[in-house]
């Protein structure tokens, strides 16, 4: 089969400690047809000299370094840089799936999608050990306090995989259907476990990030996106490792008022979607259900 280019965009702030193995992920795809855009946002730390020398190594890596203006800008720009028939998104501190990049395009090209979602693997670190208080070490009481930390901490990492959709070509309606299983869903959300078809994208100037949300930027670009697309496909494999990072801005505190503003904001473009398929009335209550349901991270 001929191999379409790919263009992985890969956004990068801060990344220190899992750009390398993020980077690798996607050098070790066995799909070779990859232009892969390292989009560094401005970051403080080592991020940038790394990139720059993966770059040096593989003619596919394109670096862009670029002052700090946010994830939703920088996914932007990749937008604008890339020259494949299909996107991929990855986040700096995730890492593909062996074969990811392959499967997905062979099931593209086969059903002629023009957007392929696939399940995911979310991945929980060992939580980080807590210190004793220095009177309490080396004391009896000390080791019985380590005792019970190591009984009750979890010491391995835990992966869990996510999807909703079975397996198979999906239409529109089908799809949207199937979006209101779980309309708060990472599954369905985030950029990172989808191949989308690119002349979408560049035929459609509002299909984007929005620079103006600070938090689901990325559900408001694929609800652009599938205003558009006719075509899906669900892949059943899970081809995205998710870092459930501790330090990202999920899990460090989200405003509750940008939270509510921002579910808002999207509910309104999930209400128009839904309008122009006719079928609003039938999932009024489901999409009302995105307002307050919770993301599976």
């Amino acid at each position: 089969m001929e191999q379409p280019l790919v263009s992985i965009i890969v956004p990068i702030y801060n990344a220190k400690k899992h750009i390398a193995r993020c980077v690798e992920s996607i050098r070790g795809q066995d799909y070779t047809n990859l232009e892969i855009l390292l989009i560094n946002d401005g970051s403080h730390d080592v991020s940038l000299q790394v990139c720059e020398m993966y770059e040096k190594v593989d003619s596919r890596i394109c670096l862009v370094d670029k002052a700090n203006s946010g994830v939703a800008a920088t996914r932007n720009l990749g937008l604008k840089l890339a020259a494949g028939k299909y996107l991929q998104f990855v986040d700096a501190d995730d890492t593909l799936q062996p074969g990811a990049t392959r499967i997905m395009v062979e099931k593209a090209e086969q059903y002629q999608a023009d957007l392929l979602i696939a399940h995911y693997n979310r991945v929980t670190p060992p939580p980080q050990r807590p210190e004793l208080p220095r009177p309490m070490r080396g004391t009896a009481l000390g080791e019985k306090v380590d005792e019970t930390i190591d009984r009750l901490l979890p010491d391995e990492t835990r992966v869990k995989t996510f999807g909703f959709l079975a397996e198979g070509f999906l239409d529109k309606e089908e799809f949207a259907r199937g979006l209101m299983q779980e309309p708060a869903s990472f599954y369905y959300g985030v950029m990172w476990n989808k191949l989308y078809r690119a002349d979408i994208v560049r035929q459609h100037p509002d299909v984007k990030c929005s620079e103006q949300l600070n938090w689901s930027e990325d559900l408001y670009f694929n609800l652009s996106f599938i205003r558009y697309a006719q075509r899906f496909y669900a892949l059943a494999t899970p081809v995205y490792n998710y870092l459930q990072n501790p330090d990202s801005i999920c899990h460090t505190g989200l405003n509750p008022v940008n939270v509510v503003t921002t579910r808002a904001t999207l509910f309104k473009y999930y209400k128009e979607l839904y309008e122009s398929l006719g079928l609003y009335e039938q999932y009024k209550h489901q999409i009302h259900k995105y307002l307050f349901a919770q993301a599976e991270s």
